[in-house]
């Protein structure tokens, strides 16, 4: 008697990560001119609940933390690493690269990952630059990354956006070539091609567009490759009573209201998306799913 053979089908695993930054902080730094601007506790509740709900779920993530936060909240960073997630690092502040010269990178990511390691007790492997701006024309940063020490960078979105791109960029996680002959893994964020043009996945996209976009856009990617999504842990916050309290100078006033009226658009739908993805899909940290 022949036996028949079923072939069992294996769900594809994607890549959950957190940008842990503070909103507040940043906006006073990149806008009011504050550097001295310090993370407020928003952070610290904000991505509390992620942990929250990742706990409830069984979900691990890669939660990209800037050094700033980890120097205000240390036990927030105990928290994370207690529960199993990765820990990998943001930066120290949050400055895009093409504002830093080789060295002020080299000392700026070196001084984040040894706090990071020492907190939390755990190697830190990965990296992803403040507004993901390592590009065609910052590239430079990966050969300082490999040099530290990094084993992978996810800072790099295959798409011609208006702050961030690198336009033609391979899709696929993969090892990249380096000038100085050595390599480093390259975990792209995720983008989805209609009508021409690159969309990304994850933090605005799923706050501003319907939650039948990121399902469509996470379903389609994972055909072939894991999706590598990103949320803030500001995207869930409502609480905007600190803006009203910023002495905010008068030539910046109309600008900055605009950019903060985009920035909190859509807030109150975000728990409910993500918790609807996360009962959709499987989701781990990135050093998981590369080992």
């Amino acid at each position: 008697m022949e036996q028949k053979i079923t072939k069992r089908k294996t769900k594809m695993i994607n890549a959950l990560t957190i940008d842990v930054e503070d909103y507040w902080s940043i906006l006073q730094q990149d806008w009011l001119g504050r550097m001295d601007a310090k993370p407020t506790e928003a952070v610290l509740k904000n991505t509390r609940w992620f942990l929250d709900t990742f706990a409830s779920r069984n979900v691990k993530a890669t939660f990209f933390i800037l050094g700033e936060v980890a120097q205000a909240f240390p036990q927030l960073i105990k928290e994370i690493a207690d529960q199993g997630h990765e820990i990998g690092v943001h930066g120290f502040y949050h400055r895009q690269i093409f504002k830093l010269k080789p060295d002020q990178f080299k000392n700026d990511i070196g001084a984040a990952k040894k706090l990071l390691e020492d907190i939390s007790g755990k190697q830190v492997f990965g990296h992803r630059a403040p507004a993901f701006s390592i590009n065609k024309d910052t590239q430079w940063a990966l050969e300082v990354l490999e040099e530290l020490g990094y084993k992978y960078d996810s800072s790099i979105t295959p798409m011609a956006g208006k702050r961030y791109g690198w336009p033609g960029f391979k899709k696929e996680i993969h090892e990249m070539k380096l000038p100085n002959g050595k390599s480093i893994i390259e975990v792209p964020m995720s983008t989805i091609t209609i009508l021409g043009k690159e969309l990304g996945i994850g933090g605005g996209y799923t706050r501003h567009f319907p939650y039948f976009y990121t399902k469509w856009a996470i379903n389609h990617t994972q055909k072939t490759r894991p999706a590598v999504i990103y949320m803030h842990p500001y995207e869930i916050d409502l609480d905007q009573s600190r803006y009203y309290d910023f002495d905010i100078p008068a030539d910046v006033q109309k600008k900055l209201a605009k950019v903060h009226r985009f920035q909190i658009r859509n807030r109150k739908f975000t728990k409910y998306k993500l918790e609807k993805l996360l009962s959709c899909f499987e989701f781990t940290s990135i050093i998981n799913l590369l080992n």
